[in-house]
């Protein structure tokens, strides 16, 4: 058996014993990566710790240190109560400031279950509350990490570019995170449509958080009472629906929060206008904020999301290990040889789809987008338009149950519904997903030929 063989089995035994097992992917990773490049290709220990992307560590290190600062002080909770005062009490747009709160905190550098984790339960609390899907207002959650998640100062974002970057690709900051934001946006407008967003739109809440129903007479308010049992008006995040009004147990000060937002500002300035290490840049912001506010965030370093570092690096180090065996040009070349490389991209889309519903998308990315250099080379496939392909495909499976944001939104359930009802509405929502996603993504990036 040649050793390209050997990777490939090893990488499916890899995500096998980590979808059923709780075992970090990225120690199984290094774990494969060690064994594999001693006993199969010969490899030293130096050899394969050179597999390591540094660059991508220390960004994924700054991103999440400067996003937990900003958790920490209530920046986070202070643009989730901002967007939901905007709406006006319009319980229709309710679901949509959900999917666009967590797109930005994605898009700024959250990992996409930490985003679920901290929008879920005040989505779902919504629902909950005021007669909404639940499983549209938890879609909509996941959906919106995803749409924001692959900006070029993203975590899924950044991972994408510099694995392409390193495969020798070049990077498609904009063409990947317009994908994934268009996709995700449509995907959302249909469940929309489809569990009853319609019906949401002559709904209101009225000044005490009361729901009404617009243009009936009663009471004289020009409304009718439709949920006049409120018990708890007040959201997840201490704020009323209609007005967020300020909760006064913010950690942050206003200062505080301006300062958070500058820095993610100034980041963004730094990475994409003078085209800096987006890492340096992101865990410069943090020190200087901890600087400012030093006992505030004394003890912040401890939230970077270090289960992701260890996951991506050890990920990253066994991807090198793939390249070494010549596995992505045994796949690729494989299916390429199907006669259309447009098929070949079809199967690899696939392949990302379904292993992602059952394991991390995190892990997946830097080990899919090299398989597709050679469908690029010989297939004459737009780089940047065939890794969006195969970075929303990946991706876009996050919504099954037995992915982490899946599983988030089945966590947070509305009281109201029952557990198992709930969960096989996800599943089958999933399925869906899985089974047609591929197949549209491919369709609309891939198949055109852009």
């Amino acid at each position: 058996m040649g050793p390209e063989w050997i990777a490939i089995l090893a990488l499916v035994a890899l995500f096998v014993v980590g979808t059923l097992l709780p075992i970090n992917m990225g120690a199984l990773a290094y774990v494969a990566a060690w064994l594999v490049g001693m006993y199969s290709l010969g490899l030293d220990e130096k050899e394969i710790l050179a597999g390591i992307s540094a660059d991508l560590v220390l960004t994924l290190i700054g991103v999440t240190y400067l996003f937990a600062i900003a958790r920490q002080n209530g920046t986070v909770d202070l643009i989730v109560r901002t967007a939901v005062a905007s709406v006006g009490g319009r319980v229709a747009l309710i679901p949509w400031v959900m999917f666009a709160v967590t797109a930005v905190i994605t898009a700024i550098g959250a990992a996409s279950p930490a985003a679920c984790a901290i929008i879920g339960p005040i989505a779902l609390g919504f629902a909950g509350r005021y007669g909404i899907s639940p499983l549209m207002m938890g879609m909509f959650v996941v959906h919106g990490a995803q749409a924001g998640g692959f900006s070029p100062i993203s975590i899924y974002g950044t991972i994408t570019n510099s694995v392409m970057e390193d495969a020798g690709l070049g990077a498609s900051h904009l063409t990947i995170f317009f994908s994934s934001l268009a996709v995700n946006t449509v995907m959302a407008a249909i469940l929309f449509v489809v569990l009853g967003g319609r019906k949401l739109l002559t709904l209101r809440m009225d000044g005490d958080g009361e729901l009404v129903q617009v243009g009936a007479s009663t009471e004289g308010d020009g409304g009718r009472r439709v949920h006049p049992d409120r018990s708890d008006a007040r959201s997840a995040t201490g704020a009323t629906p209609t007005t967020g009004t300020p909760n006064p147990g913010d950690a942050g000060t206003t200062l505080e929060h301006v300062l958070t937002l500058i820095a993610f500002l100034a980041v963004a300035v730094v990475a994409l206008a003078f085209d800096k290490n987006i890492g340096f840049a992101a865990i410069t912001a943090a020190v200087v904020l901890s600087i400012l506010t030093p006992k505030a965030y004394k003890d912040t370093v401890k939230q970077i999301a270090w289960p992701t570092v260890l996951l991506v690096a050890g990920v990253s180090t066994y991807a090198t290990i793939l390249t070494t065996a010549g596995s992505p040009e045994f796949v690729g070349k494989w299916a390429a040889g199907l006669g259309a490389a447009a098929i070949g991209a079809l199967i690899l889309c696939y392949v990302g789809g379904v292993v992602s519903a059952f394991a991390s998308s995190t892990a997946l990315l830097p080990v899919i987008i090299p398989i597709a250099i050679p469908l690029v080379a010989e297939g004459g496939l737009s780089a940047g338009f065939f890794v969006a392909a195969l970075a929303v495909s990946s991706t876009i499976v996050d919504v099954s149950p037995f992915s982490t944001n899946g599983a988030l939104m089945l966590a947070n359930k509305p009281d109201t519904i029952d557990e198992s009802t709930y969960y096989k509405q996800i599943l089958g929502y999933a399925t869906i997903v899985t089974l047609v996603g591929p197949l549209l993504v491919w369709a609309a990036l891939v198949l055109p030929g852009w």
